[in-house]
């Protein structure tokens, strides 16, 4: 039995093979997961139910796992900056949030370097998170 926050076992397996450099996307309900997953990512589907998980109860879990040294999120077209990603400022301090445009964060999160691609049930709009692993310092 674990003692960790995270214990879904694909998820771990996902993350025991991945190294400094490699990304984990976390998705909103809305991303397109199944037509974007990069050729070495694992999808793991956790949408249990409209909201459920959101995007920052993953987050939290993970980062319990894994040190985080970048962080890309998918900005809108135009209007204003989505209120999650205040959120991810707070849970990621000191991790200035890299933006792309749709089509570029889809080129970004389906490349070779993602490893694993979490599904989520987040229901709020623009809440997909791209984070690089960093370095185990003992």
């Amino acid at each position: 039995m674990l003692r960790q926050r995270l214990i879904h076992p694909d998820i771990l397996e996902a993350l025991a093979a991945a190294g400094h450099g490699s990304k984990i996307l976390i998705t909103d309900g809305n991303y397109p997961a199944s037509t974007m997953i990069g050729d070495n990512a694992q999808l793991v589907y956790l949408n249990l139910a409209p909201g459920m998980p959101t995007v920052t109860d993953v987050l939290r879990v993970l980062l319990t796992a894994v040190p985080v040294e970048d962080a890309a999120v998918m900005e809108p077209a135009e209007g204003p900056e989505p209120q999650i990603f205040e959120e991810f400022r707070v849970l990621l301090p000191n991790i200035p949030l890299t933006t792309h445009d749709r089509f570029s964060f889809y080129e970004e999160a389906s490349g070779p370097d993602t490893c694993l691609q979490i599904v989520t049930g987040e229901q709020r709009i623009y809440a997909n998170l791209l984070l690089t692993i960093g370095v185990v310092l003992s």
